[in-house]
């Protein structure tokens, strides 16, 4: 599944502006090295449902495999750099979510009739996913 994006998904609580502005200011090189594309953050989220609301800064941004996430994360100097953060800030979390594969979806590298032949295999048994892949397979 290299060919599917991943999404980086981070809450956490500022303690320390200028640590964390350290840290923003190396950020996005690393995000771009990596091919990496910032989506949006929010310091005002709002909990519809759940147990456990958020609060601080919600942030989201993508890579465009789990491979290129898991590059930039063990990058020496995106570690150093994120000492900043890690000094000027509480983590909640940063957790890693896999995207759905785009339409079309290769297995190992491959199009042609094995796909041919799983997706239509697949589409039979399409009553047997959850709804939220159904879409995928029921054309």
């Amino acid at each position: 599944m290299s060919d599917v994006p991943v999404f980086m998904l981070v809450n956490l609580s500022i303690t320390d502006v200028e640590s964390y502005r350290n840290y923003e200011k190396g950020f996005f090189g690393f995000l771009k090295k990596y091919g990496g594309e910032f989506l949006t953050y929010d310091d005002k989220s709002i909990t519809l449902e759940g147990d456990a609301p958020r609060s601080g800064r919600m942030i989201i941004f993508k890579f465009p495999s789990e491979q290129a996430a898991k590059d930039w994360y063990a990058d020496g100097d995106y570690q150093a750099l994120s000492e900043h953060r890690r000094a000027g800030t509480r983590l909640e979390f940063l957790t890693l979510v896999h995207g759905i594969p785009p339409r079309g979806w290769r297995l190992f590298g491959q199009t042609g009739s094995a796909c041919v032949g799983l997706k239509a295999h697949f589409r039979v048994r399409a009553g047997n996913l959850p709804d939220q892949f159904r879409q995928h397979v029921a054309r």
